[in-house]
């Protein structure tokens, strides 16, 4: 089973041309995320219907482009649904209020006439006329242990804030029929990487949950409730325990429940569920992350799928959801 009606633009900025503001770590996430959707064993994506960004394509203007590019290739699909991810940082002009998106093209004496303003990413977004559109954004970043959480992880002019996507410019995203939105954190919150710096900890959840971590056997589908509900969980947990922080996920979810990806090739979970495929699925992240050289290309592929008790949400859901084990079970709520 292929999922041939998925597209889907993936930002992980990695480097800047000023080098103190440069995320290495955002290029293995974006790359990460295209190998799963591609796989044909897992969300079978067409590879042809993907378009990456990195480094030095990752610029202001390419991301526009890439914006465009999603418009016009979802214009003549009645049934398209979109992916936009983005991973790099995300800071708050304290003076005016508006938010911007930084590329790799950042002038640090021309902030505000070099980075993506959040304002003009959101009128290229609304171009987008998928059915269905799910964005990611990841733009709060930190490394390692938070012994300095309050302290920003880079050196920002003092007319700026490292801030979590705000709150209004996530209602902006979600104008719309068939719009999910969802970041990895949430106000001042940070985003934090994995100690070993191989993925963010959004991001190695948002891959298991691609491969049916909150799903049940019998699933043939990956549905937006199934990422919500198992991020939700996994990642201010992980946060936790990993970095000694606190991150929770923040999603805008005003329409019916939709599906974003087959589920593993269409084969669906096997009878034991995620418990028998976790480490499986887990050993393919690891490979994904790890074969992505300094450049943000790719030296070797790989698969995997997997799958676990999932709660569907349908209508308007905002916030971070946790999750007990006797919450999981099928159907609405």
């Amino acid at each position: 089973m292929h999922f041939n009606h998925g597209y889907a633009l993936l930002i992980g900025v990695g480097a800047c041309e000023y080098p103190k503001w440069s995320l290495p770590t955002t290029v293995k996430d974006a790359q990460a995320i295209q190998q799963v959707l591609t796989d044909a064993d897992l969300c079978a994506y067409a590879p042809e219907q993907i378009r990456l960004l990195h480094n030095e394509t990752a610029t202001r203007q390419r991301i526009l482009d890439g914006l465009a590019w999603l418009a016009q290739s979802v214009q003549k699909d009645p049934e398209a649904t979109a992916v936009v991810y983005f991973s790099g940082h995300g800071w708050l002009h304290k003076e005016t209020g508006d938010y911007y998106l930084v590329p790799h093209d950042v002038e640090p004496f021309n902030f505000t006439g070099s980075a993506l303003a959040a304002a003009d990413f959101t009128e290229a977004l609304r171009n987008v006329k998928a059915k269905r559109l799910l964005a990611f954004i990841d733009s709060c970043h930190a490394e390692g242990m938070a012994t300095a959480k309050d302290e920003p992880s880079s050196p920002l002019p003092p007319s700026l804030a490292e801030t979590a996507l705000p709150k209004a410019v996530i209602d902006d995203l979600a104008l719309g029929e068939g719009r999910a939105v969802f970041t990895s954190s949430r106000g001042e919150q940070r985003s934090w990487l994995r100690p070993d710096k191989t993925l963010s900890i959004f991001t190695y959840h948002l891959l298991e949950a691609f491969q049916g971590a909150h799903n049940v056997p019998g699933d043939a589908f990956v549905k937006v409730s199934n990422l919500m509900n198992y991020l939700g969980e996994q990642v201010s947990e992980s946060a936790w325990r990993l970095c000694s922080a606190d991150q929770s996920p923040f999603f805008k979810f005003e329409t019916e429940d939709f599906p974003v990806a087959v589920l593993r090739g269409g084969k669906g979970l096997p009878k034991g569920g995620w418990d028998e495929v976790s480490e499986n699925a887990q050993e393919t992240i690891a490979r994904y992350s790890a074969t992505v050289t300094g450049d943000g290309s790719i030296a070797q592929g790989g698969s995997v799928a997997a799958g676990k008790g999932g709660i569907a949400v349908k209508g308007n859901v905002q916030g971070g959801i946790r999750l007990s084990n006797r919450d999981r079970g099928s159907g609405w709520v």
